[in-house]
């Protein structure tokens, strides 16, 4: 699936997202801490990559990481900066980072990842590994499932990963993974999981 097509679905709906997700209160505290825990040391920047409404770069910012926001989608870009004033929040996309290879001291891809048909992950998790530095580290977040398979996503067609392919594909990267976590369906909310990585 092309990346205009996502920005182009993000845009379309981006005043509901931001309602119903765009805010630190609506991320569960548990994956909140799990994010602060393996980026709030972080000696150098940190982007959150797929940022939508910059509430988790906000988080991020509130730790005293420094932390810039990426998006492609420019309705949520325009809401973030509107929110947070003193925060760096930039058009971009993850396939292709404007930043020096092995600049950067953290990545998180909290959900920025699920709309990428395999080929494409493979090709995102390279270029996140180019701009970390050695020991720089990766937060990703993902639908789990039991096996590589498409769903209907409320915006546009997602992917569930199996947490262990998932972590194969990041040790493919360069990445070693250091902590692992799931959270099973609660309500409307489907399985997913969490890892944290470090570039080796």
């Amino acid at each position: 699936m092309s990346a205009e097509t996502v920005r182009d679905a993000y845009a379309g709906m981006a005043g509901l997202y931001i309602e119903l997700l765009g805010a630190r209160d609506k991320v569960h505290a548990d994956d909140l801490a799990f994010i602060g825990r393996h980026l709030s040391g972080a000696a150098g920047e940190v982007l959150d990559l797929g940022c939508g409404p910059g509430h988790i770069t906000g988080y991020l910012r509130s730790l005293g990481v420094d932390a810039t926001g990426i998006d492609m989608v420019p309705e949520f870009l325009a809401h973030a900066r509107s929110a947070d004033p003193d925060g760096r929040y930039r058009l971009g996309s993850m396939t292709g980072l404007d930043a020096a290879t092995g600049s950067v001291a953290g990545v998180l891809a909290w959900f920025s990842t699920i709309h990428m048909a395999p080929a494409e992950l493979d090709g995102a998790l390279a270029e996140i590994r180019r701009v970390l530095a050695p020991g720089g580290t990766l937060v990703v977040g993902f639908f789990a499932g039991d096996r590589v398979e498409t769903f209907d996503h409320k915006v546009v067609t997602a992917y569930r990963w199996p947490a262990d392919e998932f972590a194969r594909r990041l040790a493919g990267a360069g990445f070693t993974e250091v902590e692992r976590e799931h959270r099973r369906a609660e309500g409307t909310d489907r399985p997913y999981a969490a890892v944290a990585a470090v570039a080796v």
